[in-house]
């Protein structure tokens, strides 16, 4: 069978084909209510499917919102998908998704396809990457988004602002306080834990894992303890499993006959305690017993974690609605910030 047309349509209702496209494409100027149910009642029969591209046409806009994660199988990511998601659904837009592996040449690559598909807007989560090998392709993804913002694009992006991009009122972020939550994380720890901390943090240079340590050495500062030692492997689960392993050989080499000498382990995400936990679990270690462990973030994998995981809780539906209906909204109220909360739980309390 082959489709339907526009012109089977019309003359099945009896109109022109161009009253016709103001009807089923969404123009503004519409015909008269008994004539517009002519024309639907028509395209029903035939079973005629508009066509998008002639919609964006008559109405000026495609209706899609670009949205670029790193890595859409990671909780944080997916949470913050389903508020892009519901934003859009609220306000009658369609999302694309597109995923990079945390590299923004990939993110310069996602919004050229994007602005080519006539996306109206782009919202983009993830890291900034400040490493030496990035710098060349944060500049071009600086020079894609700010030649897509010219074009009428608009932008909203999550945590740290984009490398060489100025705020702008079609240009928006929605920061995480990543240091100050780390830090507030660190100063409760403090409290009651007695012995030596360690960071299980994401290469140099991915800017929301330095953020989280650097708050994280901050507090333990502010409450007199000593800095922690940091240990830098990839940003993920797998990541978090190969430091477990490397921690457990120190916990069993240490015997930790005392409170004193029993690590207060921080997982810069909540994916990397999950590995960590995973691993000092397979050398034989449990949590709190053996080492007291946290993360960040409050993903909802943790609903299912046990020991239930201390860590700090984001809003991440809500960072991810904030960001859609700022690159949507015409409003220039510069960048917005969400707030989080140190939630402690059975893995840091005492053995």
């Amino acid at each position: 069978m082959t489709a339907s047309t526009l012109s089977e349509v019309a003359k099945l209702a009896g109109v022109s084909p161009a009253t016709a496209s103001r009807v089923l494409n969404g123009s503004a100027r519409t015909p008269a209510p008994d004539i517009a149910e002519r024309v639907r009642q028509a395209a029903d029969t035939l079973g005629y499917i508009a066509n998008a591209q002639a919609q964006a046409l008559a109405k000026s806009s495609t209706g899609l919102i670009g949205l670029i994660v790193h890595d859409i199988a990671d909780p944080y990511f997916s949470a913050i998908a389903q508020g892009v998601q519901a934003a859009a659904r609220q306000e009658r837009r369609m999302v694309l998704l597109a995923t990079t592996n945390g590299t923004p040449a990939e993110e310069k690559d996602a919004v050229a396809a994007f602005a080519a598909r006539r996306a109206e807007s782009i919202v983009i989560a993830g890291s900034r990457s400040t490493r030496s090998e990035d710098a060349r392709a944060n500049t071009e993804l600086a020079a894609e988004l700010d030649r897509y913002c010219r074009n009428g694009g608009r932008v909203g992006v999550v945590g740290q602002a984009i490398l060489g991009v100025a705020e702008t009122e079609s240009y928006r972020t929605i920061a995480v306080p990543n240091e100050q939550l780390a830090r507030d994380l660190a100063r409760e720890l403090a409290r009651t834990h007695k012995g030596p901390f360690v960071i299980v943090a994401g290469p140099e240079g991915l800017t929301t894992s330095d953020e989280r340590v650097k708050g994280f050495q901050s507090g333990l500062s502010d409450a007199g303890k000593p800095a922690a030692d940091v240990v830098h492997v990839a940003f993920n689960r797998n990541g978090g499993f190969d430091a477990g392993i490397e921690l457990a050989w120190r916990i069993k080499a240490s015997g930790q006959s005392a409170p004193e000498q029993r690590l207060c382990i921080f997982a810069t995400n909540d994916v990397m305690a999950i590995g960590v936990a995973a691993a000092l679990r397979d050398q034989g270690l449990r949590v709190p017993h053996d080492a007291s462990l946290a993360g960040f973030d409050d993903i909802e994998w943790l609903r299912d974690f046990r020991p239930a995981l201390s860590t700090v809780s984001l809003p991440l539906e809500e960072i991810g609605r904030l960001a859609t209906m700022a690159a949507l909204s015409n409003d220039d109220g510069g960048p917005a910030a969400v707030a989080g909360s140190v939630t402690l739980r059975r893995s840091t309390s005492s053995p």
